[in-house]
């Protein structure tokens, strides 16, 4: 992780951590860095954003820094995540830049960088952007006269993505009621075209952006509207997008969340029953519920675990080979389709499975219950100290060797905020609340909380 790009791409509040000037200069280094890797050849970017008021700001900043680089930008516009990785694989493109704060409120925004393989930068080129956003390798030069690059419109690469999409569901929606809540962002201008022509009866909320309400008490991460939506227009199932739609959660016919570890139960228990689960694994985060990792294991499903982000979940994929993996978030990757989550394409897989069973949505994981899990956020000075420090690891330890095979305790820190995550799973909510907070109490003692 450095010091600007977390795990999930530069992010910051618009104009103060994350400025018009680093999106400029992160275009200028880009359109340079890849320009290099083909001499003679024009670079090709493709850029999309989603629909928060400052990824206008940014996209023309990218495009600025990336023709003065002498590279070529082609913007897609308002789309998702999941859609530039598609297009930056399939159409042969040098890299792309996703515009989008993710999940996070409409004044915040950042800036994902996606290879040409569709799959998020690594280590070592993001550690060179870095060194050019200080300062520390030089200047770049501009380009002049005929070397000067240019902005393509390119819509049609959305379009191509949602005819691909559209292919990849294997039965007609034909008489099932489906919500869909875009959270006002990217899934606005795509889940209800798709949905529509598979046949489906789509009920849509907060499909309306204007710029600051993505995000705002609606999407994946605020899905009491879309539970109220399902038992009012009685629907089949219900599905939640983020900002940028590279997650989904689901509600089932009775108003019950499905959330993503729930999901990967479902659909890798179809594939392994069909025979399409590759070495019987998946893949999963040190954050997955206890819950999931009981219920593969009485279906013999095997699993991997990786840190938290669907890049490390997708490099695991990627090397051994496996089906699907994903996050309890609901960023699920599906490896035949995709190289990373995508949250329309994971509806799509579970609509798959529903028609298959041929059963209610509530039955999809009911056999996979998660066990109460308590999550709280830590605001910290110094992330690494607040989870080294002897009191700290004392407090997680005492808690461990009280729950023993009951539950679990994790501490990590947060790739895009100043924040410790402290987890705790046990036999009742009550029990995870209370020992949550006998950590967190040990830490502002120890002075190394920021509150």
């Amino acid at each position: 992780m450095g010091k600007y790009f977390g795990t999930d791409g530069f992010r910051g509040e618009a104009n103060k951590t994350l400025t018009v000037l680093d999106a400029f200069k992160v275009g200028r280094f880009l359109g340079w860095y890849y320009g290099k890797q083909h001499p003679g050849e024009r670079c090709r970017i493709v850029i999309g954003k989603d629909t928060r008021r400052s990824s206008y700001m940014f996209e023309d900043a990218l495009s600025s820094g990336i023709t003065a680089s002498g590279a070529d930008a082609y913007l897609m516009h308002v789309t998702t995540t999941p859609s530039v990785s598609y297009i930056a694989r399939t159409d042969e493109f040098d890299c792309g830049v996703m515009i989008s704060a993710s999940h996070n409120p409409y004044y915040d925004n950042g800036i994902k960088v996606i290879n040409g393989n569709g799959e998020k930068l690594d280590d070592a080129t993001i550690d060179k952007i870095e060194e050019y956003l200080d300062g520390t390798i030089g200047e770049i030069p501009y380009a002049t006269r005929d070397a000067i690059g240019r902005t393509v419109d390119y819509a049609a690469g959305r379009n191509r993505y949602i005819g691909y999409l559209i292919s990849i569901a294997k039965k007609s929606f034909k008489d099932k009621h489906v919500a869909l809540d875009c959270a006002n962002g990217s899934a606005s201008a795509i889940a209800k075209p798709v949905f529509d022509a598979l046949g489906a009866h789509t009920h849509v909320i907060a499909n309306e952006p204007d710029g600051l309400n993505i995000n705002d008490g609606v999407g994946s991460t605020h899905i009491e509207r879309l539970q109220q939506v399902v038992i009012s227009e009685g629907c089949d199932i219900g599905f939640a997008y983020d900002g940028d739609a590279d997650r989904c959660l689901a509600v089932d016919e009775k108003g019950r969340i499905i959330n993503g570890d729930q999901i990967m139960y479902a659909c890798g228990k179809s594939m392994h029953n069909a025979g399409r689960l590759n070495d019987d694994t998946i893949v999963v985060t040190v954050m997955s519920n206890f819950g999931l990792f009981r219920a593969l294991d009485r279906e013999g499903i095997k699993y991997a675990v990786t840190k938290v982000g669907d890049r490390f979940v997708w490099e695991c994929m990627a090397e051994h080979g496996y089906s699907i993996g994903g996050e309890q978030s609901g960023h699920i990757i599906f490896s035949k389709n995709a190289t990373t989550g995508d949250g329309i394409l994971t509806s799509l897989k579970v609509m798959d499975v529903l028609l298959n069973s041929k059963a209610e949505a509530s039955k999809l994981a009911e056999d996979c219950p998660m066990y109460p899990q308590c999550l709280k956020n830590v605001r910290v000075a110094d992330k690494k100290l607040a989870v080294e420090h002897p009191a700290t690891m004392a407090a997680v330890e005492k808690v461990a060797n009280e729950l023993g095979d009951s539950g679990r305790i994790l501490l990590r820190e947060s790739g895009t905020e100043p924040v410790v995550r402290v987890m705790v799973e046990a036999d009742t909510m009550e029990r995870c609340e209370q020992l949550v907070d006998s950590v967190i109490e040990e830490m502002k003692k120890a002075g190394v909380t920021a509150e």
